[in-house]
C-alpha cells in the first residue's frame, strides 16, 4: 500500500462527493490501486473547474480520508470510483508550499522551481513521512501547536461575554514518537477537528439564530452539529455539519427543527415553544458559509428531514 494525494476541484465536473467517493479515469488506476486500504490527502488546485480562464482555488491540502475500495463507473467507460471512509477536514488549509519548502518530495526542481509535471497529476503517491508532515500542519490547532484561524472579528456581530472559561486544551498526545495516523481514527481527535472546521466555516456564528458569542477566554460558544449522525453513517465533513448555539443544537438533534434543500428553516408543528421560535433569524433561512463546497449537502439534509425531523 502507499498513501496518495487526490486532486479535486471545487467545481468538479465529476460531481464528486469526497466524503464518500472520488471519481477518476483509468489513467490514474495504478496510483489509486496502490493506495487501496491506505490513507490519502485531498488537494484543491488553483483552477476550481475545467474552465482554463477561471482561478481562485486554494492551492492547498484540505482533508484526509481512507480508500476503502475501488469500483467501476457503470455509466462511463474507463472510469472508476474510489470509495471513501474516515473523511476528516483539516482545521486549516495547508498550502502546497510554504516559502521554499514543499509538502511533498519531487515537487521542487533542482533550480528551486515547481515541478509542474509531477504537480499537475491528479493522483500521485506519497511516502508515510510526507503524509505525516501534511497532517501535522493541517491539524496544528488540534495538536495544540497554533491558534485556530479566524476572520477579523466584527464588533457589530461579536459580543464578548465573560463566562470565565479558559480556551480549550490541546489534544493530548501519548508519546512524541506516536505517528499522527494513530490519532486520526480516534473519536476525541476527530470531534475536535470537526468542531474547528465547522466553526471556521461559519465564522463562529450560529446558522439559525445568527448569534456569535465568544467567551471571556476567547473560545467560541457555538457548537458543531452533525446533520446525519456519525452513529448512522454520517461523515465528519463540513457539508454534514452546522454551527449551532447550544439550545438550537439540542432542538436539531431531537428533530424539532430542520433545514430544507433551499436552506429555509423548518420548525416542528408541536413541541416548540413560541419563545424558542423567536430566536430564529428574521429571514428564517440557514446562514451558510460563503464557499459552495462548505454548505450543507442536500443528501445529508434530506436524511435529517426524513429520519429525524418531527415536522
Amino acid at each position: 500500500m502507499a498513501k496518495a494525494i487526490l486532486t479535486i476541484k471545487a467545481e468538479s465536473s465529476y460531481k464528486d462527493l469526497p466524503e464518500q467517493h472520488y471519481h477518476f479515469p483509468r489513467t490514474y488506476l495504478r496510483q489509486v490501486e496502490a493506495a487501496r486500504g491506505d490513507w490519502i490527502v485531498y488537494y484543491e488546485p488553483r483552477r476550481p473547474s475545467g474552465d482554463l480562464m477561471k482561478a481562485g482555488g486554494r492551492q492547498a491540502y484540505f482533508a484526509t480520508a481512507r480508500i476503502a475500495d475501488i469500483i467501476t463507473d457503470s455509466s462511463r467507460p474507463d472510469h472508476f470510483y474510489a470509495l471513501i471512509e474516515d473523511f476528516l477536514p483539516f482545521d486549516h488549509a495547508v498550502p502546497f508550499k510554504e516559502a521554499d519548502d514543499y509538502f511533498g518530495h519531487g515537487l521542487r526542481k533542482a533550480d528551486g522551481s515547481t515541478n509542474k509535471g509531477a504537480f499537475g497529476r491528479a493522483v500521485r503517491n506519497i511516502s508515510d513521512s510526507e503524509y505525516d508532515l501534511i497532517l501535522t500542519s493541517g491539524f496544528a490547532h488540534v495538536l495544540g501547536k497554533r491558534d485556530r484561524e479566524r476572520p477579523t472579528p466584527d464588533p457589530v456581530e461579536e459580543a464578548r461575554i465573560g463566562f470565565g472559561d479558559n480556551p480549550q486544551a490541546p489534544y493530548e498526545i501519548d508519546s512524541v514518537e506516536r505517528r499522527i495516523i494513530a490519532q486520526v481514527v480516534q473519536r476525541p481527535f476527530r470531534d475536535r477537528a470537526f468542531s474547528a472546521a465547522i466553526k471556521t466555516a461559519y465564522h463562529d456564528t450560529c446558522g439559525v439564530t445568527g448569534l456569535k458569542l465568544i467567551n471571556g477566554g476567547g473560545r467560541s460558544e457555538v457548537q458543531a452539529a452533525h446533520i446525519r449522525p456519525v452513529a448512522d453513517g454520517g461523515p465528519d465533513s463540513v457539508r454534514n455539519g452546522l454551527a449551532l448555539s447550544g439550545t438550537v443544537h439540542w432542538m436539531f438533534d431531537r428533530g424539532l427543527i430542520s433545514v430544507d434543500d433551499d436552506y429555509s428553516l423548518l420548525i416542528a408543528g408541536s413541541g416548540v415553544p413560541d419563545t424558542i421560535t423567536r430566536l430564529v433569524n428574521p429571514e428564517r433561512r440557514l446562514l451558510v458559509p460563503a464557499r459552495l463546497d462548505e454548505r450543507p449537502h442536500s443528501q445529508f439534509l434530506r436524511y435529517h428531514r426524513e429520519q429525524v425531523f418531527k415536522g
